[in-house]
């Protein structure tokens, strides 16, 4: 069940951070991906940069995506829905002039929450090898940046670190402190490998924190129960849906493709009804009647 309808999402959002409770957050990469999030009785969605590059572009998550595209998407997942939106903006983009740029361009959008990674750019998967992060001191300039940025001071912003993988987790740890310092709301040290660093984060850092359940990553895998009472506010299954759509296209496909017809299996495809009911055609039904 959502939050209480007078809310606004971003403050809606602020709460449930604050709550600590394990937020269970699947990612959407388009607008359908995002109304069967919120139809499924999700409370916060992920715009997952992943998700557009691999499903928009058919390429790996390795900056191929751009500040225009993220924020289209956004926008029209914002239209879609009314779940608080937790966005990705990957390096920000550039500098932190550039950071400020795509504050301003993605609360626009709609965006509830921004995303901003320490990775030098071009940046990668956080569960790929070969990443290298920025100085601690660079990333402290574009979190103010965003900060100062954002003309609704309910807008959260979340910083990551990728450190662990290039510095260790002591190193990270230690980053994220200093992010939250800046002004960060959110924060998220990615790509952790061992079960007690998962376990000791909450005690260590002060602000709430999301936790990245990447399926076949490197992050040993924690059920949401488990990390809410650890004390984490939100649980990324940045690409869940994604996973599940692209196995669920190569199955219907196959069976195309070996019987040469394909019926309305709702096992293998979504009921021609279901489709419209998740696209609000009888509420486009109902307009047109006002209109016409």
């Amino acid at each position: 069940m959502n939050e209480t309808p007078t809310l606004s999402p971003r403050k809606a959002l602020r709460r449930l951070a604050e709550a600590r409770r394990g937020v269970l957050v699947p990612g959407a990469f388009n607008a359908m991906s995002a109304r069967i999030v919120e139809d499924l009785g999700f409370e916060a969605l992920y715009v997952t940069g992943a998700g557009v590059t691999n499903m928009y572009l058919g390429l790996p998550d390795q900056a191929f995506m751009g500040l225009h595209e993220i924020a289209d998407h956004t926008a029209r997942i914002r239209d879609a829905v009314n779940l608080p939106l937790l966005v990705d903006a990957d390096t920000g983009f550039g500098n932190a002039l550039n950071v400020r740029h795509t504050v301003r361009v993605l609360e626009r959008a709609g965006a509830d929450c921004i995303q901003l990674e320490d990775q030098v750019s071009p940046k990668r998967c956080g569960h790929f090898s070969g990443k290298a992060v920025i100085e601690t001191d660079e990333m402290l300039g574009k979190i103010k940046a965003a900060v100062d940025a954002r003309h609704d001071s309910d807008l959260l912003v979340m910083a990551r670190t990728d450190a662990a993988a290039v510095h260790g987790f002591e190193a990270a740890i230690e980053r994220a402190q200093k992010f939250a310092e800046a002004g960060a709301d959110i924060l998220f040290v990615e790509a952790v490998t061992q079960a007690e660093e998962v376990r000791a984060m909450p005690q260590r850092l002060g602000k709430p924190q999301l936790m990245n359940m990447v399926i076949g990553g490197r992050t040993p895998t924690f059920g949401a129960q488990e990390l809410g009472e650890l004390g984490y506010g939100f649980v990324l299954y940045a690409n869940a849906a994604l996973q599940g759509a692209v196995a669920g296209m190569q199955k219907a496909l196959t069976v195309l493709r070996d019987h040469r017809r394909l019926d309305e299996d709702p096992a293998l495809v979504a009921p021609f009804a279901e489709r419209q009911r998740l696209v609000g055609k009888p509420d486009w039904d109902a307009l047109e009647r006002l209109y016409v």
